[in-house]
């Protein structure tokens, strides 16, 4: 096997070796998955008060492997992307804990969670009014509103946003990320053979022994925690957990609009890396539809909203293998330790520092992919159009960094960064003159390329 070819099927490389890259790509996306649920519970607001609400982590385990082989089924079999729980919605959250007024003034933080969650269910409603829009127009025309002067800067911004989270839970133990980071390094530049193809589960595991045998690991929940156990929404409330109110659908639903930027900017991402058009074929209509649906879904049963893993795309970067059987895998695994609340804590009680220095890696690869992005579609920088869109994008989705809020019927809506972006970078795009991006057009090089400039 050429180690420089990427592996499309990997059935060639055995059943067992299958079995460790599901494990991989269940390694990168646990982290963040699990990291959701752990902040909702623990927030404050300004005054140190909690206002933490109870979202669980086997619920959000559950519907992150439900909602990705969803996906699959949905973009017939053919994206190698997995769905995690969505950092975007974390502001959401905290404003429905926050809040103290009309029907929430008497409500526990475990009530306000279930609105909060209605509020999820409609946010995923609106992807599919997307989905429509595309379906009936076509996605050419809805692309060109979103070339790679608007999607590049865009997915950079993606990564660049959750460098502070890598930095923040490397620096909880730096000598231990920088171990991850090394056997990943190690491992990917000088590895041979399925060595080269997993860097991020060796990068995982050597560290978790390493923080073992250093006395770094706190195992104290894992010692309480049961082998077997329902999630939350069937043993607590027997059924649906989503209620519905104005102010929170308010509050939750207009974070789609970051969401569904960020979830254009994954495709384009995935399908620069893999060299297919995901766009076009199964079609944008089609991933919005299984993305926005798995985020319903879970929003319905007490679950955090989904969103495509840019994590797992940096973890298609490094190991090469495109086959999406072993996403699934992935999705199977979560959903099997979604029932295992021993097992769940074993893996949760991974030390923060180790997931900051794999972060380190695969936060860093999404920006480089659109920077690629830009790159292989030939961006003209020397047009000044061009690089007003970009800059616009980047100081935006970077300076924006607590978001921007205003009241809407008597709640606060709160948009974040990447959201402020998107929306300025679409009206510059549809607004300024001189704009020639035709997608789909592409000069035969790179089947990965969205389009011509």
């Amino acid at each position: 096997m050429n180690q420089n070819e990427p592996i499309r099927d990997a059935r060639q490389l055995g059943v067992p070796k299958m079995l460790l890259l599901g494990l991989q790509h269940m390694f990168a996306m646990f982290g963040a998955t699990i990291l959701v649920p752990i902040l909702v519970n623990s927030q404050t607001n300004a005054a140190g008060e909690a206002i933490g609400m109870p979202l669980s982590i086997q619920t959000t385990l559950f519907f992150a492997g439900l909602g990705t082989l969803f996906f699959h089924l949905c973009t017939k079999l053919k994206v190698p992307a997995f769905l995690g729980s969505s950092f975007a919605f974390l502001g959401g959250f905290a404003a429905m804990g926050a809040m103290n007024e009309g029907i929430y003034a008497a409500m526990s933080q475990g009530e306000k969670l279930q609105y909060a969650c209605g509020g999820i269910v409609v946010a995923g409603l609106l992807y599919l009014v997307l989905a429509l829009l595309v379906k009936v127009v076509g996605v050419h025309k809805v692309m060109r509103f979103l070339p790679p002067v608007v999607t590049g800067p865009i997915i950079i911004c993606i990564g660049l946003n959750l460098a502070p989270s890598a930095v923040s839970n490397a620096s909880t133990c730096w000598w231990l990320a920088l171990v991850a980071m090394a056997i990943i390094i190690v491992c990917n530049i000088w590895g041979k053979g399925m060595v080269k193809i997993i860097p991020i589960l060796l990068g995982v595991v050597g560290a978790y022994i390493v923080a073992i045998v250093t006395n770094q690991v706190d195992f104290s929940g894992v010692k309480d925690a049961a082998w077997l156990g329902f999630q939350p929404f069937i043993t607590d409330f027997g059924g649906s957990v989503a209620k519905f109110d104005l102010s929170a659908v308010l509050v939750m639903a207009p974070i789609a609009v970051a969401s569904m930027m960020e979830h254009i900017g994954d495709m384009s991402a995935i399908s620069a890396t893999v060299g297919e058009n995901f766009l076009e074929e199964p079609g944008l209509h089609r991933t919005l539809i299984g993305d926005g649906i798995a985020t319903s879904l879970a929003g319905m049963f007490g679950g955090p909203a989904n969103t495509t893993y840019g994590e797992n795309t940096g973890v298609l970067v490094l190991s090469r293998v495109y086959d999406p059987k072993v996403i699934r895998l992935a999705a199977v695994y979560a959903l099997v330790l979604s029932f295992s609340p021993k097992f769940a804590a074993l893996i949760g009680a991974l030390p923060s520092a180790i997931i900051g220095g794999v972060s380190f890696i695969l936060y860093g690869m999404i920006s480089a992919i659109g920077v690629r992005n830009v790159v292989e579609n030939q961006v003209d920088f020397t047009n000044s159009r061009n690089l007003i869109i970009a800059a616009v994008i980047l100081v935006c989705g970077l300076g924006f960094s607590s978001g921007l809020s205003f009241a809407v019927g008597g709640a606060t809506v709160t948009l974040t960064g990447l959201a402020i972006a998107a929306i300025a970078g679409i009206a510059l795009n549809a607004i300024l003159p001189g704009n020639d991006y035709e997608f789909g057009k592409d000069d035969g090089h790179n089947s990965g390329n969205l389009g011509k400039y």
